[in-house]
């Protein structure tokens, strides 16, 4: 199991998490998706090493910037 933390800006609501979330979830591999809106941070736990690009094209497809993996 593997767990990796990434900071994601625009993120102001609960809704912004929610888009976030789901779009991190399609991501093969991905177990678990926990996001903090206040900090901008997004832990994401899996059953194996992540292609940082795919949480970054997951991110940006709900709208939104990986800044920081």
């Amino acid at each position: 199991m593997s767990r990796s933390t990434y900071t994601v800006s625009g993120m102001v609501c609960g809704h912004c998490a929610g888009f976030v979330t789901e779009e991190i979830e399609r991501v093969a591999g991905v177990t678990a998706v926990a996001v903090d809106v206040e900090s901008g941070v997004v832990t994401v736990t899996s059953d194996r090493d992540l292609d940082v690009e795919d949480v970054r094209a997951a991110v940006e497809e709900a709208g939104y910037e990986l800044v920081r993996a």
